[in-house]
């Protein structure tokens, strides 16, 4: 896993966008060391579940380097706190802080929140499951906004695509999971598009837990405990 994460930032960081990109961070590049402590403590055995969302978010992964990495559960709950270095070309508005960062990721807390409530221990919960993004980099315009990879233009969005693409198969071989959840509605069709209707594992879905979504902010957490529940995932 650790491999395939370094060849997963390489490639993306050979990448071009254009305007109205202005600025993107690669976690897996400055803030290598959190990662690298995440696939080791989280990443060493098969897996039941994986859940994958989109991107990093500005206050989660972009600072922690773990996915929907909201700093209290990654370092509270995780048990991770390294030093962060900075992207090379950060974003006045958008600073990296590393574990400092006094912000919080609504969508992290709330996944993260929920593993809380239904395992006892982190260890718990990643002897089974397992959390990652498809897309590795945060993408920023002037304004300091946060542009989506679904919102690139279409010839960038295929060569992202095309690497994130790769990884994803690499991550389902090395950990073999009988279920792949989409966070989300992006991710489930990632998913779809590399494991194809009749191969394994089986693709499931729960509500993302964006704050920018209406029914997400109506219990995030009963509504996604239900849905895992009715797909036989938990």
């Amino acid at each position: 896993m650790i491999e395939a994460a370094r060849e997963l930032s390489e490639a993306c960081s050979r990448l071009k966008f254009k305007a109205p990109v202005t600025h993107i961070y690669n976690p897996l590049v400055y803030a290598w060391a959190a990662h690298e402590k995440y696939l080791t403590r989280c990443a060493a055995s098969r897996k039941r579940v994986i859940l994958m969302g989109m991107n990093p978010g500005p206050f989660g992964m972009a600072q922690t380097a773990v996915p929907f990495g909201e700093i209290d559960a990654v370092r509270d709950w995780i048990g991770i706190n390294v030093p962060v270095d900075k992207p090379v070309k950060e974003h006045p508005k958008r600073p990296i802080e590393g574990f400092e960062c006094k912000r919080s990721e609504v969508s992290g807390r709330r996944l993260w929140g929920l593993f809380r409530e239904e395992f006892p221990s982190s260890s718990e919960f990643f002897r089974d499951h397992f959390v990652l993004n498809y897309c590795p980099l945060a993408f920023m315009e002037e304004s300091g906004r946060n542009r989506t990879p679904d919102k690139l233009p279409t010839p960038e969005l295929a060569a992202l695509t095309k690497v994130c693409d790769r990884h994803l198969k690499k991550v389902i071989e090395i950990l073999e999971p009988d279920w792949f959840v989409g966070v989300g509605g992006y991710a489930e069709d990632c998913a779809k598009r590399v494991i194809g209707p009749v191969d394994t594992p089986s693709i499931g879905r729960i509500l993302h837990p964006s704050p920018a979504s209406p029914a997400a902010n109506r219990d995030w957490a009963g509504t996604a405990r239900k849905q895992l529940l009715e797909q036989g995932i938990w």
